[in-house]
């Protein structure tokens, strides 16, 4: 089974509010960036990437949280995130019953998402040629 598979399951045996919510949560961070590619991680964790983790998301009994990886890097100009704010990496929106998925904002977050994980990606690269010109020296 695939991942894309496996969270349609999971989507489809949240009968309640929180199959709604997660539905589409799923359908905003996909429409962010056409190559983000879902995973299925931690023993049952949906995750999505490009170039990195974007997100990992989880259905509680009274809640559906979304985790952005690298979510303390990110801009949050529609204040999206309501959990894990005290963390150096992370940082989590936690939706409940009643609550509305900001999907223009949202879309926003993930492809910030991919843009930090693209640029930490190149950083990356370069640091070798840059560590090299500093040993020759």
């Amino acid at each position: 089974m695939t991942p894309s598979q496996r969270i349609d399951r999971l989507i489809a045996e949240l009968t309640d509010w929180r199959g709604k919510t997660f539905a589409s949560v799923r359908k905003t961070v996909l429409e962010a960036d056409r190559e983000i590619i879902e995973e299925w991680k931690w023993m049952g964790s949906p995750v999505w990437s490009r170039d990195g983790i974007i997100a990992v998301c989880n259905a509680h009994k009274k809640w559906v949280k979304l985790t952005f990886d690298q979510g303390a890097h990110l801009p949050d100009p529609d204040k999206l995130f309501n959990a894990g704010l005290e963390g150096n990496q992370r940082r989590a929106i936690d939706f409940f019953e009643g609550d509305k998925v900001n999907g223009p904002a949202l879309k926003k977050l993930a492809r910030a998402a991919v843009e930090y994980n693209q640029s930490r990606k190149s950083t990356k690269k370069k640091a070798p040629a840059a560590s090299q010109a500093k040993a020759k020296k």
